[in-house]
């Protein structure tokens, strides 16, 4: 059975990037936290005693070739699935499979799923006998949070691996090696590639190995049309048509989503600018980073900036009016006072309180002095009988009433901050209840 790792006896076009791919694990680059001395994979290695995994990391940081790799070092039988394109009937037929290799040849069988999150919850059932009984040793490949994305029972027998992005080492010595290597990269060609522009190809890969050997693999068709030099400027003709990582809807997503609010949230604009930045170039939608913003204004700012609320609906409704250039900057104007207001949670908490006590508190009635009386039986009912019209009252508050049900008079579920003009509102509701307390007109005794 031809070895997935033996592309040489593959006459037709490979890709570079799978022309590169590791035949050995002193090729692997990166991940030094599970493979470096004394980590769990390198005793996997050493041992050769493969378990059921998962591995968990964004693209091109090496999860298929990892698996591929640890199969070899346990000498089992390799299987691939991927979930983009297999169902159940493709499950059975890797099962019958792992069984043939060890009816025949006594050797264990590695089931490697890339994208395993795709499959649905009863697809990924079906991996569960198979994987108690010892018919294959699983393992799923996902960029996705496994803890949201797959089974429980899955989860359970087999180890999660954090893989993470490659470091600038990491691929420049990726880079290097496929310069050099005559056989598999571009040796033969003779590319001169300055310490400027690999460093510029290396950002631009964004951590991904297969991303920056695609990039290196347009580019060099470019030098090698140009007298072997792959200049900046090939570089940034490339770029063009190669937009960064960036998955919408999935962790890449939220991670800098949450990273941009934690930078408002957190007073700090330079942060804010940056995520925003790295998002809009990217490929995310403007208007949701503008939605983004809005709920910050009234979450994190509320009544402590009062104007953060305007002007996030400004720039959002700016960006309608203008379009994504100078709509863009509108969201970004938006996104620095943001950031640069005074911050209070007290309204979000309070509104949450406010919830939880409803839920959890029998519905009670409305006091008779609180209820409409558009009618005269309704009036005959005693409602509105006794109600205090503030505007008649001394600084129109009417000292002593009580607007909530008798059940829960003194209650306080806005507890504001004393920042910004928050603080002058703490210090009218200080007065405002000290009047309350005060008054010999208490509406329950």
């Amino acid at each position: 059975m031809q070895d997935l790792f033996s592309s040489q006896q593959d006459k037709g076009y490979q890709p570079l990037a799978a022309r590169m791919r590791p035949v050995d694990i002193s090729e692997y680059v990166g991940q030094t936290h599970l493979l470096g001395d004394g980590k769990s994979l390198s005793q996997v290695v050493n041992r050769g005693a493969l378990h059921s995994m998962i591995l968990w990391g964004p693209p091109g940081v090496g999860k298929t070739t990892l698996a591929n790799l640890l199969s070899n070092t346990s000498d089992a039988h390799f299987i691939n699935l991927s979930a983009v394109m297999s169902g159940v009937k493709d499950i059975r037929a890797a099962v019958e499979e792992a069984r043939q290799v060890k009816a025949q040849s006594g050797r264990d069988s590695v089931l490697f799923v890339d994208e395993v999150h795709r499959f649905n919850k009863s697809q990924q059932d079906a991996f569960l006998p198979f994987v108690e009984d010892g018919t294959f040793i699983f393992i799923g490949a996902t960029t996705e949070n496994p803890a949201f994305e797959l089974n429980n029972a899955l989860m359970s027998r087999a180890r999660v691996y954090v893989l993470k992005s490659l470091q600038e080492g990491d691929l420049l010595a990726l880079l290097a090696r496929t310069l050099e290597d005559k056989k598999r990269g571009l040796g033969e060609l003779n590319l001169t590639v300055s310490d400027k522009v690999a460093k510029l190809l290396v950002q631009a890969a964004d951590g991904d190995a297969r991303r920056l050997l695609n990039l290196l693999e347009l580019a060099s068709d470019l030098a090698h049309d140009q007298g072997g030099e792959l200049s900046a400027e090939m570089l940034a003709e490339v770029l063009q048509t190669s937009p960064k990582r960036y998955d919408k809807g999935g962790d890449i997503f939220y991670d800098q989503i949450s990273a941009f609010h934690k930078s408002v949230r957190g007073s700090d604009p330079n942060a804010a600018l940056y995520w925003m930045a790295r998002m809009l170039d990217s490929g995310c939608e403007p208007l949701y980073i503008a939605r983004r913003i809005l709920a910050i204004a009234s979450e994190d700012i509320g009544n402590a900036d009062p104007r953060a609320l305007e002007l996030a609906t400004n720039a959002w409704l700016a960006f309608e009016r203008l379009g994504p250039a100078e709509g863009n900057r509108a969201i970004a104007h938006a996104a620095v006072y943001c950031a640069c207001a005074p911050k209070s949670n007290a309204i979000h908490m309070a509104f949450n309180a406010a919830m939880a006590l409803v839920r959890s508190e029998p519905g009670y009635e409305v006091p008779d002095h609180l209820r409409n009386a558009p009618t005269s039986l309704a009036k005959d009912m005693g409602h509105g009988a006794d109600y205090r019209y503030a505007h008649n009252e001394e600084n129109a508050f009417a000292a002593g009433e009580c607007y909530l049900p008798p059940e829960l008079e003194g209650l306080e579920l806005y507890q504001p901050s004393h920042r910004g003009l928050e603080g002058k509102i703490a210090d009218k509701l200080a007065t405002l209840q000290q009047l309350n307390a005060d008054s010999p007109t208490k509406r329950y005794k």
